[in-house]
This record gives C-alpha cells, structure tokens and sequence, in this order.
C-alpha cells in the first residue's frame, strides 16, 4: 500500500512539474540520452586528467637538475685528463645513476596518496605492510618519502608504516599483483603506467557506478526534466568527486559504497521492495564505507536503525552478520599490519615518542641523512610545519571556514545550500513518510559528521591539510546529491529561479575545476584571500 501512495504522490508530482513534456516516453528519451551525454563527458574528462597525471611544476626542474649535475661532472672529469669516448661513457654511467636520485617527476601528487601506495607497492613486492624500505632508499626517497607514515616495533623490530587505514590498500594490492603479473610492470621500475593503470580501473568505474545510480535515483524521486537534469549536471560538473579522481583516495570509493547502501535505501523504502537482497546491499557497502572513511560509520549505524525497524528480520539475520564480517575484515587486515585491533591514529597522543607509545613522533635515516617526523610536537617543529596543518587555535574561526570561509562546505560549493533547502523541504513538505525518512537520513548523518569535525582538538582542526576542498565531508556527497532533486524541481518553475541556480553551479564546477593538475592544493577562496593578505599570519 505504501508503495502504491509513493508512486501515486510520485506521478502527481511530476504532472504538476513546470514545463514537463506532453510525450511521457519523448521526455523520458530525452533524459536518458542527457545523463548518458553527462556520464560519458565526465569520464571522458576524468579519464584525459589521469593519463596527464603528472607533477608537473617539478618535471622542468628535475630535467635542470639533472643537466647541471651532468655538466658539473663533466668538467671535473675533464679536469682529471679524460676525455674522449672514456668521457661520454663515463658521463652516461653518471647521468643513469644521478637521474634515480633527482628524480622528482611521479605520478603521486601529495604525501596523501603516496602513503597509501607506499603500502601497495611493500605488500605485493616485499611482502610486508613495512615500508622503510622504499622511503629510506637514497634513490627512491625523492619520487617516494611521505609524512603520513607511523613507526613501531609491534612486529619485534621498528619499522616505519602508513599511516593510513590498511583495508583499501590490501584490497588494491590485489589489482597491482595482477597488472605486475599481466605486463612485467613494477611500481618500482614502471610507477607512471601502473598508477595511471590502476586508477583508470579504479575511478572510472567509481564514478560510472555513482552517475548510474544517482541518475535512477533522479528517475524515481524528480518531478521536471529541468530538475533532473540539473543534479545530473551537478554530480558530473559540480563536485570535487571527479577532481580527486586523478589520485588514489579513500573519499572517492567510499562516497561511491554511500551511494550504492543508499540506493538500496530508496528500493526499501520508495519502491516499497523487500527482497533481502537489499539489505545485503544496504548492509554490505554501508559497512564498506565505514571501514574506508571511518566517519560513514554514522550511515551505518542510522540505515541500520531504519532498516531494523523496516526490515527486522532480514537485518538481524543477514545484515548484521554482514557487517560483522566486514569490520572482521578491515580489524583483521590492521593486526596483520600493526599487531593491534586499533588503527595508527588511536597511537597519537600517549607517549613522548614511538618508543614510550606514540608512533608519530620519530626519526628515521635516509643514507647519512636524519630526518624527524613531521608530525613532531614541540615547539621547533611546529614552527616547521605548514600554517594549514598547525590545527586552527580558534573553534569559532574553524567552523565558520568550514561552512562559509576559505574551505567552507558552502562558499566552495554553494549549491549545497539548496541542497540544505531540499532536506528541508523532504522533512516538512506534504510528501509520503518514506520521502521523510530519506531526508531524516540525509539530516541526521549529515549533522553528525559536521558535529565531529567540529568537535576535534586545536590541531586535528587543520580543514583536512592542503586539500583543494573540505575533503572530510566528500563521503557526503551522494547523499546531498539526492537532497539536492526537490529544490533543483523547485527551480523549475520560473527563470529567476533557474537563473539563481545557473549561478550556484557555476562557482560549485568554479571550486571543483580549480585544482586543474593537482587536487592537493589550496582551494581558490584560500589562495585569493591570501593574495589579499586578508588571513591571520
């Protein structure tokens, strides 16, 4: 019966949309043809920005390095009385041997992803979870040195690990040993081809797998053609899903488990399905989201709260179990690396160094060379590290660039402020009590994760370090996508209002284009307000 009134409330909807088409199947041809145009323009232009994946600003440099090393070489040989073929083949053996040690050109853009990698490459080619042996490598700490890393002696001996969940990079390991067995390549000798492999077989498919989703979402619960297309528009254009799609990051496939644990959602309570297929879904990718972006936690446990209620039987017998594999898993990958059930992060506080329990302060040698951890405490180091990654001394200064500031959810992306008015509109608006549970959904997950981020001590308070845009709310993203379908269908009915939204999303692609080659940078607000010398030094 439910079911029934939703898609009874559903067509009245959509007939009394705007400017809809007579021709029910025309309109819905035309739809179709739009959003399979949008998905294939956004994979064609994430697909273009992973094969020129490059650090670019360096690549110039690394080549005049090398040039001026090799002519310095040359005249101290020339000194010496070589020349001739002795000369140039002495050259070449010096040039092979220099170029590993200034190599700076990589397919990594921050300490971010290549901490993650870092774990990929020591699984599959080491054996290990330990990666000194890569970082602490004179040839390789140029290309490979990350500040995201940890060290302890859990295993009998120290050694230096990521810092990063171990889940996904185990999972991912998996994808490298096949291309290593598959084509030779080693992410020691070949790491432009495997990493430009391995995120065009991780990404796209990511991303295709949201837009697909998202846009039967759209189907069910839009009432325009305008509507629709608009957060089609959005989720292509608008977001900084696709702008972290050229580097290895948890946030992208995690966004991506959200949307399918909520779509599963919408079967349940929209369609009114009962199968206990989707809550195998439901329970199997909200876990997965969980376990790769630890705050998703909070979707956990609210679908699992209304699918209880919807669905007891199936959720008690299935979906739990489900679940307790799944963070079985993530748990039983973190002990094989650091011998403990709590992650790296839980090892930050107690303790003067790694010795005495903190992992992150310590020091490690590469050749002759010290070098501290850069997550040391006391007064010199902090002075070291970027302004960023000091931790905003003021709560108050925090959240207000959280939402409104230099890294805000809505200044970066201002169609999220219609996507606040359509939770809104799903909370209070005569619709059917399932619509209301999806906005509640949206509400309850969305305050809970603001009230985290907003809660953590003065130096986690670092709006996610160099990040192009407020990447711990980025898990989100399907979900105010979704809440984004009422008002772009409010929208419809006039051009002022359409107008207002033309507007919204230009800064919203604005914010998510800027970071052309490198998501790991500033967002736009932040580099222009420093410009202007309008933040606090």
């Amino acid at each position: 019966m439910e079911a029934a009134d939703n898609s009874q409330a559903m067509t009245e909807r959509r007939q009394a949309a705007d400017g809809q088409n007579t021709d029910g199947s025309s309109g819905h041809r035309v739809r179709q043809i739009t959003y399979l145009l949008l998905i294939v323009l956004t994979v064609g232009m994430v697909a273009g920005r992973i094969l020129a994946v490059t650090a670019v600003d360096v690549a110039v440099v690394e080549k005049i390095r090398l040039r001026e090393a090799v002519d310095r070489q040359r005249e101290q040989l020339k000194l010496r009385g070589i020349q001739g073929a002795n000369l140039e083949a002495a050259l070449q053996e010096f040039r092979a041997k220099k170029s590993k040690e200034l190599r700076l050109s990589r397919p990594f853009l921050s300490a971010n992803d290549r901490s993650r990698w870092c774990t990929i490459r020591a699984l599959v080619d080491d054996g290990t979870y330990a990666i000194d042996q890569i970082v602490t490598n004179p040839e390789e700490y140029a290309r490979w040195q990350t500040i995201d890393m940890v060290k302890h002696a859990s295993s009998g001996q120290p050694h230096l690990y990521s810092s990063k969940p171990t889940l996904l990079p185990t999972l991912l390991a998996g994808e490298y040993f096949l291309i290593q067995k598959l084509t030779g390549w080693t992410l020691a000798e070949h790491p432009f081809q495997v990493v430009r492999s391995m995120l065009l077989l991780t990404n796209i498919p990511v991303i295709i797998l949201i837009l697909l989703l998202l846009s039967r979402i759209v189907e069910k619960l839009g009432a325009s053609d305008w509507g629709r297309i608009t957060v089609m528009a959005m989720a292509s254009f608008g977001t900084f899903l696709t702008t972290f799609a050229v580097v290895l990051n948890n946030h992208l496939i995690a966004a991506a488990c959200v949307m399918v644990a909520f779509y599963a959602a919408v079967n349940v309570w929209i369609d009114g399905k009962r199968e206990t297929r989707w809550v195998l879904i439901a329970s199997l990718f909200s876990a997965l989201a969980m376990a790769i972006d630890l705050p998703a936690g909070l979707l956990l446990g609210v679908l699992g709260l209304g699918f209880l209620y919807t669905l007891p039987r199936a959720t008690l017998l299935v979906g739990v179990p489900v679940v307790v594999a799944v963070v079985g898993v993530a748990v039983g990958t973190n002990y094989m690396a650091h011998r403990t059930v709590l992650p790296p992060y839980a090892y930050r506080t107690a303790g003067q160094d790694w010795q005495a329990g903190n992992w992150y302060v310590y020091d490690y040698q590469v050749g002759s060379r010290v070098i501290s951890s850069y997550w040391k405490t006391d007064a010199e180091s902090m002075v070291s590290r970027s302004k960023i990654d000091r931790g905003e001394a003021n709560r108050s200064e925090y959240i207000f660039h959280s939402l409104i500031g230099h890294h805000g959810l809505f200044s970066l992306t201002p169609m999220w402020l219609l996507s606040l008015a359509g939770m809104m509109a799903m909370l209070v608006r005569r619709v059917t009590p399932s619509l209301r549970s999806l906005g509640a959904v949206i509400l309850l997950v969305s305050l809970g994760c603001l009230t985290f981020y907003f809660s953590l001590a003065e130096e986690a308070r670092n709006y996610g370090g160099m990040t192009s845009g407020p990447r711990w709310f980025f898990w989100l993203i399907p979900l105010w996508l979704v809440a984004l379908i009422p008002a772009a269908d409010w929208s419809a009915v006039n051009r002022r209002r359409k107008g207002a939204i033309l507007s919204l999303l230009f800064f919203s692609v604005l914010s998510a284009s800027y970071p052309t080659w490198n998501p790991w940078t500033q967002p736009w607000l932040y580099d222009a307000a420093s410009h202007f010398d309008w933040l606090q030094k």
